[in-house]
C-alpha cells in the first residue's frame, strides 16, 4: 500500500498502521476445542475444552441445542488462563452450538462460537 500525502504525514500514517496491526494480533483467539468444531460424536461429552492461543478470562459460555439454551458454569475459574475445561449439560442427540465471550489479558473483548453434533 503506497502512502500518499505530504512527507510529514507519512511517519504518522506508518505509526498508526503499526499500532493497529499490533493491537489486532494482541488478542487470544480460540485455538482448539474438544470436541472439535463441526465434529460428529457418538455421545454427549461430559465436558468441553476451549483452548486459546493466549490467556483470556471467560465471562460467559452459553450452549444452545434445538430450542434450549443454558449458560455453562464458570464459577470454578478466576483470572486469565489459556485453557478451560467446562462441565456439559446433556440435552440429547443433535447439534450443540457453544457461544463464548471473554476478555483478553490486554483488556479487549473477544467472542466466538463453535458447534458439534451428537449422533442419534
Amino acid at each position: 500500500m503506497a502512502l500518499k500525502g505530504p512527507p510529514v504525514t507519512r511517519p504518522i500514517l506508518t505509526s498508526l498502521m503499526v499500532l493497529w496491526a499490533t493491537s489486532a494480533f494482541a488478542h487470544s483467539p480460540l485455538n482448539a476445542t474438544v470436541p472439535a468444531n463441526e465434529a460428529i460424536v457418538a455421545e454427549v461429552p461430559s465436558e468441553i475444552v476451549l483452548g486459546f492461543k493466549g490467556n483470556i478470562r471467560l465471562t460467559r459460555v452459553a450452549m444452545t441445542h434445538a430450542v434450549h439454551e443454558a449458560d455453562l458454569d464458570l464459577d470454578g475459574f478466576s483470572g486469565f488462563i489459556s485453557e478451560y475445561t467446562i462441565p456439559m449439560q446433556s440435552m440429547g442427540a443433535g447439534t450443540y452450538q457453544i457461544e463464548w465471550r471473554g476478555l483478553g489479558d490486554d483488556g479487549h473483548p473477544m467472542s466466538g462460537t463453535f458447534s458439534f453434533t451428537v449422533q442419534e
